[in-house]
């Protein structure tokens, strides 16, 4: 597919965060390849009791793609089926990026005024909650069977979306999230010092598992090190300091909640000695790639892409999701003498290119 009309409906600048780069770099490189490629972004994209982090923020992460709208708004569906009926007379492809099932209610809206000449996709970052409800079942379902293609970002995903879509005309297809990094400044430079200090970063939600890494660190991790636990903590940070405190290593772990704009990470990069993901589950993260961006190695369970993107003893290690005996003996082998310098060595920046070819055709072959 060359040449054609297409709409993006997802966030973009000043909504923050990794969706809507991934929005934004999609733009530019479909652009790039010759197709009239528009974005609609939203003026109001959740309810604030359904969001309750920091919904934008004012420095773009990324270069704005300039055919941005901002006309979307959660409470106007008037708009979501406005926006369907233009761009079914006008467009050849319209893609609705998908991150959570309150968006289904809007995006149903935008794909009824769709005309059936226009080729719809639902991009999925994330086919089911992590943390899920029966009715995100009954959501997600009504949503991809109305789309002629779903397009997930590792098997396990496309498995899922396949179980939804049985029986209708929708076809799944799977391919890796690419990297879509903020503008940090990272240069990949190899540390020379280890200082036993470990990070998490993120976005601080169940499913990730930090408080497997803090039953980790106070169960079998070495005593000296320390951790730095760095994003939105959705629901406050009590419950995890509580734990903290009944661990007894309330000395050992910084809690530093907030959103970490891009101009920051260099600096809370270069005080760790690695990246710790402790997920329980994962789909597709930018995490690790964000980590070697910075030159640090990661420690990593075997869930979703990070065992693809983790290369075990090499730039990293990996150990079993959920287990805090196993992340602790990953931990401690980190820091035998020589590891950390060792894989620090091995880590290489990513090369996005490669990565975006291989999603652009899975994305746009018909």
């Amino acid at each position: 597919m060359t040449g054609v009309r297409i709409t993006l409906v997802g966030p973009a600048h000043p909504y923050k965060g990794g969706g809507a780069r991934h929005t934004t770099e999609l733009a530019h490189r479909l652009a790039e390849q010759g197709h009239d490629v528009a974005i609609e972004s939203w003026r109001a994209q959740y309810p604030s009791m359904l969001y309750p982090g920091q919904q934008t923020i004012d420095v773009p992460e990324a270069d704005p793609y300039p055919r941005t709208r901002h006309e979307l708004a959660w409470y106007r569906p008037d708009g979501w089926w406005r926006l369907g009926r233009s761009s079914g007379r006008e467009d050849d492809l319209v893609v609705v990026t998908v991150f959570s099932p309150v968006q289904v209610v809007p995006y149903l809206g935008v794909l009824g005024g769709v005309s059936g000449r226009t080729r719809t996709v639902a991009l999925c970052h994330n086919v089911l909650p992590h943390e899920r409800r029966p009715v995100d079942i009954t959501l997600m379902r009504s949503l991809l069977r109305r789309t002629d293609m779903v397009l997930a970002h590792s098997p396990e995903q496309a498995r899922l979306a396949r179980g939804l879509v049985r029986g209708s005309r929708t076809t799944v297809r799977s391919a890796a999230l690419p990297p879509h990094l903020p503008r940090s400044g990272g240069g990949g430079t190899v540390r020379t010092t280890v200082d036993h200090r470990l990070l998490f970063f993120g976005i601080v939600r169940p499913y990730k598992g930090v408080d497997v890494l803090l039953r980790a660190l106070a169960h079998g991790a070495p005593p000296q090190v320390r951790l730095t636990i760095a994003g939105e903590f959705w629901g406050g940070t009590a419950r995890l300091q509580a734990l903290a405190a009944d661990l007894g290593i309330t000395e050992r772990v910084e809690f530093a909640d907030g959103y970490v704009p891009a101009k920051d990470l260099p600096d809370l990069f270069s005080r760790a000695d690695a990246v710790v993901l402790p997920y329980r589950s994962a789909t597709a993260t930018q995490n690790v790639w964000l980590a070697h961006e910075h030159g640090l190695p990661v420690i990593a369970t075997r869930a979703g892409t990070l065992p693809d993107q983790v290369r075990d003893g090499v730039d990293g290690l990996l150990c079993a999701p959920d287990d805090p005996v196993d992340l602790a003996r990953a931990v401690r082998e980190f820091y035998t003498p020589g590891t950390a310098r060792r894989l620090r060595a091995g880590v290489r920046r990513v090369d996005p290119q490669q990565h975006w070819d291989t999603y652009l055709a899975a994305l746009t072959t018909t």
